[in-house]
């Protein structure tokens, strides 16, 4: 069985019950509802990068100190995945998404009552916690509800709506800072985040349990025989660096590249900013767009990715060597370039049984926010390092990305060996039959 047929076999295996499938008009509506409160929780994620210089200048934050202010989130993000994967398989994902956003909603109150950078950064990691069940709570629910080809639009247009929150989290923050305050900003946050609980309550579907013991291809899965399984393992080294890196420079590190390598203003790397959300956004529509068509080819997510992926590492490697040169176009083009990297989440649903997506799908989401959280902070730890040791603002930023590329083209390199393993097993299963 080739990997393309053992992704389809969510639907041709009996995984998915027919009963629990959305009709359109439905699956329109609960998918809205979800965008809608990924879209606060995608701002809040990437604010840090707009409001970086002024929260450098107001506190006298140090770019490590920047860096782990926002992967805080990603800790706090981080934290919650393993239990929030068991929550969301036992109670469904309107129950917790109602009630992770309420700690997300204390998240927001608390980054604007903060006076202190201890203080900016516990309310970081309480907003991460918070805002944690916003994607894996839909995918979750979209593995049971939809067939793999529409899982594929919808995760790739959740993703798009993501991107939406980042490009409002750009220039719209930027023109609101006259009137509100970062502070005011936050407070503005928490009131849209109850709203969207409400939303939440009112339109999504109850959970159903289902029984694993009437389905042949649902054993009882612990969180052990899902980090083992050889899929899983093969998708790890790119969602922990790569996938991470691109989520790390989406959301902090262009920013500051825009503005102590480039040059530019707050305002002009704001400007850089909207442009490099909005190019995401469109990449994850086609990405929606061209997936089913994808799947009905037989192409696998893994060998898309082995085709793709690569070009992010030649974009890196060129705005390392350009340096000042390079701003927000070349950026954009890493970041899109790296969605490629964006197929192995729902890929790993997949290519479990249904009744694990919240545990499978939560524990793909820690490996990719630990990601975000080590790639963010080790990026201004080596700038503050190679600054201590006489380097120059361009060349420590340069030197830091250089090493960021190398990571990202050994994790590469682990994925390749990985997909060329399970493939040459899979040839012998099939070769022996």
């Amino acid at each position: 069985m080739s990997t393309a047929e053992e992704y389809l076999r969510g639907q041709e295996g009996g995984r998915l019950s027919p009963s629990e499938l959305l009709g359109r008009r439905a699956a329109v509506t609960v998918f809205l509802t979800f965008a809608f409160a990924y879209f606060f929780s995608a701002l809040v994620r990437a604010v840090t990068a707009t409001l970086s210089p002024t929260l450098s200048a107001e506190l006298s934050l140090s770019a490590s100190e920047l860096g782990l202010l926002a992967g805080g989130y990603f800790l706090g993000f981080a934290m919650t995945q393993l239990p929030l994967g068991n929550w969301l398989d036992r109670y469904g994902p309107r129950r917790i998404s109602v009630a992770f956003l309420s700690v997300a909603v204390l998240g927001c109150a608390a980054f604007a009552l903060a006076t202190s950078f201890s203080g900016l950064l516990a309310a970081r990691v309480l907003t991460g916690m918070g805002v944690s069940a916003c994607l894996m709570a839909p995918l979750t629910g979209y593995r049971r509800w939809l067939t793999p080809a529409a899982l594929l639009r919808a995760n790739s247009w959740m993703l798009m709506t993501g991107s939406l929150g980042m490009v409002a989290a750009t220039l719209p923050v930027q023109w609101l800072m006259p009137l509100l305050g970062w502070r005011g900003l936050f407070w503005l946050l928490a009131a849209l985040l109850v709203m969207c609980m409400g939303l939440l309550a009112w339109r999504v579907p109850a959970w159903r349990r289902p029984d694993p013991e009437g389905d042949p291809y649902a054993p009882a899965l612990g969180y052990r025989q899902i980090v083992t399984h050889p899929y899983f393992r093969q998708m790890v080294p790119i969602g922990f660096i790569n996938y991470g890196g691109m989520v790390a420079v989406q959301t902090l590190w262009a920013g500051p590249w825009m503005v102590r390598v480039g040059g530019l203003s707050a305002q002009a790397s704001a400007q850089g900013l909207f442009a490099i959300n909005l190019c995401m956004l469109c990449a994850f529509w086609t990405w929606g767009m061209v997936n089913p068509g994808f799947v009905r080819r037989g192409l696998a997510p893994e060998r898309l990715i082995a085709w793709g992926l690569p070009i992010s590492l030649v974009v890196l490697a060129s705005i390392v060597w350009m340096g000042p040169a390079a701003g927000w176009p070349f950026w954009a083009l890493f970041c899109v370039s790296s969605t490629f990297v964006s197929l192995c989440q729902p890929a790993v649903a997949q290519a479990l049984p249904a009744q694990a997506a919240g545990r499978a799908l939560s524990a793909f989401n820690l490996v990719i926010f630990a990601g975000v959280f080590v790639v963010q902070w080790s990026i201004g730890l080596t700038v503050d390092a190679l600054g201590a040791l006489g380097w120059d603002t361009v060349a420590s930023f340069q030197g830091a990305f250089a090493v960021f590329g190398l990571c990202c083209l050994l994790a590469y390199g682990a994925f390749l060996r990985g997909y060329r393993r399970n493939a040459r097993e899979r040839g012998a299963k099939l070769g022996r039959l």
